[in-house]
């Protein structure tokens, strides 16, 4: 029997300008190439999903503009094979889309236009049912990061009915420089059997730096960031990403650490989407049963596909050619 997986919060556009420096105060700076994409957590983790395997049922849930962009996205999305049956089209506002500033080597910076995103809520997901739930960045939906009486936020009763329906839930955040991070996140987890998300917002969620004074990983700190998420309330796993390693913990307290695929100089030629790139290969080993290991194997070659082209899903590549990289570079020692 078919899985399905459904993939809940933003759609939007990138919009990848590629720079050739950052611009001091007042100055200008040429913008080399320009490319679009769909983007956001449903448009990259969803067709990074279904490129992995084009057997698995992905239905996208959220919200567009009646606009030249969320033509695109819906085109898009139908020809990568989604169901686009519960996306709802705005009537007041526009399609979101992100201009993605890339210098030379992949840092980006973001300029994000919220758009449609900022209406999607609970009644737009309705009674479709899915055997794992995802939903992403929270932080930037506004309705769903509102508060709630009974379960903290408008997020936690959503998932915590998706759970009620007997789907697996999942979320992912987005690196949001806010004082609401730990009041939109926390009651999300309680509701939560999967957690997916870099180091930087597992050690915002936990209190916890997860890098010491040289910027290098401290694996105790995030195993402890691990177990700290666990006690918030996580059911089933915690995984953690960073450019240098991931890491996971099962519901068990079985931590297990898997260095980054060593990447030739120059392989790198944009990172917009890599962390959804990541999330979706995990999410496809949640829906198959695996162990969290190979999850993180599928995953952190996914997220390697990602980075060899510039927009955020040109590099999604079947399970097969997305596990050949792991042969073809091997991992940092």
């Amino acid at each position: 029997m078919k899985k399905t997986i459904g993939v809940a919060g933003n759609i939007l556009v990138d919009a990848v300008k590629k720079i050739e420096c950052w611009p001091q105060r007042g100055m200008l700076v040429n913008i080399n190439g320009v490319s679009h994409a769909i983007g956001g957590c449903v448009g990259n983790t969803a067709v990074d999903l279904k490129r992995l395997n084009e057997e698995l049922n992905v239905c996208v849930f959220g919200r567009i503009g009646k606009d030249e962009y969320g033509d695109y996205v819906l085109r898009v999305m139908r020809e990568e094979g989604l169901d686009v049956s519960a996306v709802v089209r705005s009537e007041t506002l526009p399609t979101s889309f992100t201009d993605v500033m890339t210098l030379p080597g992949g840092e980006r910076t973001f300029f994000h236009a919220r758009g449609a995103n900022a209406e999607f809520s609970e009644k737009d997901v309705g009674e479709k049912k899915c055997d794992l739930f995802h939903l992403g960045y929270l932080l930037l939906l506004d309705e769903l990061d509102k508060a709630d009486e009974k379960y903290g936020t408008k997020a936690a009763r959503l998932l915590a009915r998706m759970r009620e329906r007997g789907s697996e839930t999942s979320i992912d955040l987005v690196s949001a420089q806010t004082g609401k991070f730990q009041s939109v996140v926390t009651p999300a987890l309680a509701y939560c059997d999967h957690v997916v998300i870099n180091e930087v917002e597992g050690g915002m969620l936990a209190g916890i730096s997860p890098r010491d004074e040289a910027g290098a990983p401290i694996a105790e700190n995030l195993q402890k960031i691990c177990e700290k998420l666990f006690a918030l309330g996580v059911k089933k796993s915690v995984v953690i990403h960073c450019p240098e390693l991931s890491c996971a913990m099962d519901g068990e307290g079985n931590f297990s650490l898997l260095p980054s695929l060593a990447l030739p100089k120059g392989y790198i030629v944009g990172s917009v989407g890599a962390g959804d790139a990541f999330c979706a290969g995990m999410l496809y080993s949640f829906a198959c049963g695996l162990p969290l290991t190979e999850g993180m194997k599928i995953a952190s070659c996914a997220a390697a596909c990602n980075l060899s082209a510039a927009d955020s899903i040109g590099g999604a590549r079947s399970l097969s050619d997305t596990l050949a990289l792991e042969n073809k570079f091997g991992r940092r020692i």
